[in-house]
Order: C-alpha cells, then structure tokens, then sequence
C-alpha cells in the first residue's frame, strides 16, 4: 500500500492535471510535458494506491470515486506546497521572516521605533520582535540565541560577541524645576555630587557609568536613594528629593514630571551603544537588511535626539 513519501508530488500534479482537464492531451499542453509521461505517471500513481483512478476510451477520461477523492486530496497537497515554497522563497529572500532584537530599553522607546518604522515599509512581511531589558540580561539573549543581535552597551562582554560602534549618548544632570543648578547652562559631576544624589540600581549599566564618572572627578557622591527604573528615579527627582544623572536616549523614559536636563562637564561622558552579534553567527537575510538599514541610518547621520550622535568610530 502507498507510503506518505511514495506518492510523490510529480506523480499527484501529473494526476491533478489529467483530472482537471478531462483530457491527456489538454494536460500534456498545460504541463509542457509529453502524454506518454503522463500517462505512466498516473498508472504509477494507480499502482501505489491499489485503485483505478481513471476510466479511459479513445475519446474521454473519467474519474472513478477513487479519483475524484484522489483528486482533492491532490489538490491539497500541491496547492499546500506551492504555498509552502513561496513563503520559503520570501524567508530566504529576506521578505519574511522574524528579526529578534535585544536591546535597553531607552533603545527600544526612542531609537528603534523610526528604524522600524523605515524596516517595515521596505519589508512588510517581517516580524520584529525586541526584548528589553538590562545589559547582562541583554547580552545573554544573543548567547543564548534568543536574539539575533543586540544594541547595548558594553562592559565586561564575554569573547563569543562581536561589536559594531553606534551611537555615543551623552550623559545630562536630571534636575528639579527650581533647583539652584538649574539656571547653569552646564553643570559639572562634581558640583552635581555635593547634592542628595537618586541612582538607578547597580545591575545597571548607567549606574556603572555615574559611578565611574564621579570617580574620575573625584567627587564623593551621598546617595540619597537608588531605584530599579528611570521612570521611579524621575519622580523623586521631580518632587524635590535629590539629584540624577541619565544619558540622553534615557530622558524620555523619567515621566511627565517637571524636569530640567543640563549637559555633564569635566569630565563630558557619553554612554557607548554598539550593535552586538555573536561571533561567526551567520543571520537569517531579513536580520541582515535591517542591520544593514540601521548602518545605512549610521553613515547618512539621519536625525537623532539632543546629545545622541552616530559613532562613526
């Protein structure tokens, strides 16, 4: 009796063929094949399933029962696979598919969403999808395979990843409305450390860059209170408890409080986002355009926010 693999797709076309047409020759002509072909390639379809298919005479082909449920059954089967190739064919074009993104989340709120937007115009059938989260969590996702690629900072990175420069990201003094340091065009690390200082958790990378900034001014800091969000570090500020110090892309991210940002002095820091990919990976084609277009946003210096720049490092 037929096997699932034994009945294979010339010999169920072959016959879908012959049964739509009626006819070995209309089929022959639509298929660009010979009828002699045609016909061993039913008779073999006949001998695998232990039925007849067709009655025949000189003039006509009829189908038996046998093969009018052959026939929708072959139908199905061919138009599933045809169906299947094509949406194969738009996966290795780069036409389909999923970009898997991990990436901080001021990254994710307020630089990805115009490269995206751009993305998907060009490829519509593409999914992305972006995982947020901190920079070990982030890093971990590409290990993992989890995520194609990740734009993150870097700091103690392992060796299996690979970095691509990006954006620097400047860090601003995150003030209350009235606070004296407020009427100053900048401010230093050293004059925002002599202020009840609201920090974001250790686990974060921008906790590692304030503390270091304020190592390398030699200014000790009285850490008034650390959060585990900006959103939480900018409503403290906001109601007057202290002081904060964010980089650029973060500043969306700490609420609709009345907030006043100057840019950091002496030393000036930025944070440096790269994109993060594990090394000798090859990607799917889909994550390599939208790699490519995010280059593409990199060397045109398409806009960004007030002290974000492109690293042209």
């Amino acid at each position: 009796m037929l096997t699932a693999m034994e009945a294979n797709l010339r010999l169920l076309a072959a016959y879908a063929a012959v049964a739509r047409a009626a006819s070995f020759t209309a089929a022959a002509a639509e298929m660009h094949v010979s009828q002699s072909s045609l016909s061993r390639a039913v008779a073999e379809l006949e001998r695998l399933l232990g039925a007849q298919l067709l009655e025949r005479d000189t003039r006509n082909v009829q189908l038996t029962a046998a093969g009018v449920e052959t026939l929708r059954v072959a139908e199905q089967i061919v138009s599933a696979h045809r169906s299947g190739m094509k949406e194969l064919e738009r996966y290795l074009l780069g036409e389909s598919g999923v970009v898997a993104v991990a990436t901080l989340p001021s990254v994710a709120a307020v630089l990805l969403p115009r490269v995206i937007s751009d993305f998907r115009g060009r490829r519509p059938l593409v999914t992305l999808r972006i995982m947020d989260g901190l920079e070990q969590v982030v890093l971990g996702r590409v290990l993992s395979g989890d995520a194609d690629f990740a734009i993150s900072t870097v700091g103690a990175a392992p060796e299996q990843l690979e970095h691509r420069p990006l954006i620097r990201d400047r860090f601003y003094a995150v003030l209350p409305e009235r606070h004296p340091l407020a009427a100053q065009e900048s401010v230093t690390w050293e004059e925002l450390a002599r202020e009840p200082f609201l920090a974001v958790g250790p686990e974060s990378s921008v906790r590692r860059l304030t503390d270091a900034a304020f190592a390398q001014a030699g200014a000790a800091v009285t850490l008034a209170a650390e959060a585990g969000s900006v959103a939480t570090v900018g409503g403290l500020v906001t109601a007057g408890l202290g002081v904060s110090a964010m980089p650029a892309l973060v500043l969306p991210l700490m609420g609709a409080g009345s907030l006043v940002y100057r840019p950091l002095t002496e030393p000036v820091v930025d944070r440096r986002l790269d994109v993060v990919v594990r090394a000798r990976r090859t990607l799917p084609l889909a994550t390599s355009a939208f790699l490519d277009l995010l280059d593409t946003f990199r060397r045109e210096l398409r806009d960004l926010p007030t002290g974000v720049s492109w690293n042209r490092d």
